[in-house]
């Protein structure tokens, strides 16, 4: 028995922990580890029947990257950026001697590339796989500048300690750009870019969608949109009602910014759409800087999940009964990663000399994990 304990600590320690023992057995986390400039914290909460939110954060003794993918129509999109953006990432840094906006721009078109390749491969067995997208959100930092890059309304978010004397001793400052047609600015974006389709953007339901079917208007993948021969196609109409497009309607450029970090900045906030479509940007860095470290990202999946069930009148204990898929009526997929900022503590330290070089993926499926199922591949996620 006392071994069996000890296998689990080990296993707990490698692969997070999930919930379970009377909990929420779709919400998995993993407890604070260290980067080169402080700590970090990943959780996530599957609400689809397969979840589509991928994540994972690297990190090196003079790098962190996190990457959070939020997939729609299926997680094949996600699941192949979680598997190919960062090694693309590794490579082109190699190659231009460090990492920039080219190289991360360049990361990004390869990925939808070669995404489009295997699209293309699947296709007469596969044809809904051309409907398959997800949104990309990517954070680095190097030397002291931070990159933000995103396609699609995953989000990035700052906490930075006030200066003035203001009442509240910390700000939120988003650092990527919504891509959803929500965003009236990105609406009248669609809208110009196409003057000759007057049902480019629609109010369907209460929401803006493109063509009447998607809220972002950038993502890897959903080459139905981009593409009018695959829309076109005998075979995809088989599958989906046709949609008439003489041209893209969705894009692959990614926004990116690239900002210096300063001593006042505390953390950074790395979600999907999940989390703030029930919390706001100053809610979520309250939440971060009036809480203990450990746990932190579990805290801001947890409070979203209150807020969801509160909407619909509920307690949350009545959401963790809800199976996948069914749960998705009540809130999305949600997936979070908070990274600490130590960069003014730790300049004279030597802690990032001996930063561990390594990978860490959330794991592919929450309730596969959570059932031992045979056919979960948290180990190959891993690995």
């Amino acid at each position: 028995m006392m071994a069996l304990r000890s296998c689990c600590r080990s296993l707990e320690r490698c692969f997070g922990r999930l919930s379970g023992g009377g909990g929420d057995g779709l919400l998995w986390d993993m407890g604070l580890k260290p980067h080169a400039l402080g700590d970090y914290s990943i959780a996530v909460v599957q609400a689809n029947s397969s979840l589509e939110d991928q994540s994972q954060v690297f990190i090196s003794p003079s790098a962190t990257i996190v990457g959070v993918y939020d997939g729609h129509g299926g997680p094949e999109a996600s699941r192949f950026i979680n598997k190919n953006l960062f090694p693309y990432i590794n490579k082109f840094a190699s190659e231009q001697g460090g990492l920039s906006t080219n190289v991360i721009k360049k990361a990004f078109d390869a990925t939808e590339e070669d995404f489009l390749h295997l699209v293309r491969r699947s296709f007469p067995a596969q044809p809904q796989i051309a409907s398959v997208g997800s949104c990309c959100l990517v954070g680095a930092i190097t030397d002291d500048a931070l990159y933000v890059a995103n396609l699609g309304d995953s989000r990035a978010v700052l906490g930075r300690r006030v200066l003035d004397g203001s009442k509240c001793p910390v700000a939120a400052e988003r650092l990527s750009t919504d891509h959803n047609v929500s965003v009236e600015e990105v609406r009248k974006e669609v809208v110009a870019l196409h003057p000759n389709d007057s049902h480019i953007v629609l109010y369907c339901h209460g929401v803006w969608r493109i063509k009447g079917i998607i809220q972002v208007s950038r993502s890897i993948g959903d080459v139905y949109l981009k593409k009018p021969e695959i829309n076109r196609d005998p075979m995809f109409r088989e599958f989906a009602s046709p949609i008439p497009l003489k041209s893209p309607v969705m894009s692959a450029e990614p926004s990116i910014i690239k900002r210096e970090l300063k001593d006042e900045d505390m953390f950074i906030i790395f979600a999907s759409d999940g989390l703030w479509e029930q919390l706001s940007d100053e809610a979520a860095v309250k939440i971060v800087f009036t809480s203990p470290r450990s746990g932190v990202a579990k805290r801001l999946v947890r409070a979203a999940l209150q807020e969801a069930a509160r909407k619909r009148e509920m307690r949350y204990s009545d959401i963790t009964k809800i199976g996948k898929g069914s749960r998705r009526h009540i809130h999305d997929d949600i997936t979070v990663v908070v990274v600490y900022l130590d960069h003014h503590k730790l300049a004279s330290s030597n802690r990032s000399r001996h930063a561990k070089v390594g990978c860490i993926n959330a794991p592919t499926d929450i309730f596969s994990l959570n059932s031992n199922d045979p056919e979960g591949d948290l180990l190959h996620s891993l690995s």
